[in-house]
């Protein structure tokens, strides 16, 4: 008998393979919040290989326009364009789906991605920076979703919204007061406007990834996972591996499409477990001050 090997979960199918029927997507809008960057970007390339027209919101207009040209070519790919919006403003969030609506029809799947995010003590974040991530995070996430929901309501048409969540909405997330604080609210939502607007025909879903590293990471997030784990990123995933975007963006498409209309009001965690894990021994405590190098507090 010889021993096991460990060797984790299998690698996805290659980039460009359709999780669905190639035309899941033909005719249908969806609207990507955070859709000029990192996972947003490949999540919106999911729904673009499936047919889509896509409206690619963010608050950049160079970054937004060099993914609308590489969303655009994507194979199946409908009709791309790009707004600049800042979802903490519902006015100009109002104008983003009046352009939408002229250009291509009304959203019928809202990905709600973007947010904001920074490690931080929660005794050094100042009121502006607890301001800044909760009022994009969650704050900005229900201002889209509200003009989403409002429209469709109106209109007496069915719909589909994604919101992307985090595991530390469920755990707590040391090092990330406010982000956790946020998420724990976007979930919150989910699960109340799945059983709010379900008898209209609008579904409401939350996506959690686990870590999947992209090249839009910012430093912070990249400097943390490089103190924490050089070289061993993979080892410390049951999965061993880290996920590829492409299987969040699958993930969404599936959770918007016809095949998942029963599913509404739920959260899907795609992180190969990992925020389940758990060791026999705790491993000894660092505060967080500790792990993020900072020196002691000072008021």
């Amino acid at each position: 008998m010889t021993d096991e090997i460990p060797r984790g979960l299998p690698a996805p199918p290659p980039l460009g393979t359709a999780a669905l029927p190639p035309s899941t997507y033909g005719g249908r809008v969806v609207l990507v919040t955070g859709g000029g960057t990192g996972l947003g970007k490949a999540i919106a390339a999911e729904f673009a290989r499936l047919g889509a027209d896509l409206v690619i919101a963010g608050r950049r207009a160079g970054q937004l326009e060099a993914a609308r040209q590489e969303l655009s070519a994507v194979p199946g790919a409908g009709r791309v364009t790009a707004a600049v919006c800042d979802i903490r403003d519902p006015e100009r969030i109002a104008e983003v789906f009046d352009a939408a609506q002229a250009a291509f029809g009304l959203p019928d799947v809202l990905v709600n991605n973007a947010a904001a995010n920074f490690p931080s003590p929660a005794e050094d974040l100042s009121p502006n920076a607890w301001r800044a991530v909760v009022d994009i995070t969650l704050t900005g996430t229900w201002f889209m979703t509200r003009e989403f929901g409002r429209r469709h309501l109106g209109a007496g048409t069915p719909g589909s919204i994604v919101s992307i969540g985090a595991s530390y909405a469920w755990t707590g997330g040391p090092g990330f007061a406010h982000s956790a604080a946020a998420k724990a609210g976007v979930k919150n939502l989910v699960e109340t406007l799945a059983v709010e607007w379900g008898p209209y025909g609008i579904q409401v879903n939350g996506l959690v990834p686990g870590l999947f590293p992209h090249a839009d990471m910012t430093e912070d997030i990249r400097g943390g996972l490089e103190r924490s784990a050089p070289d061993a990123k993979d080892s410390r995933q049951p999965a061993l591996r880290v996920g590829a975007p492409r299987e969040l963006g699958w993930a969404a498409t599936f959770l918007a499409s016809p095949y998942a209309r029963f599913i509404t009001g739920h959260t899907l965690v795609v992180d190969g477990a990992n925020w389940q894990r758990r060791s026999l021994v705790n491993p000894e405590v660092v505060p967080v001050r500790t792990q993020l190098g900072r020196g002691p507090f000072t008021p």
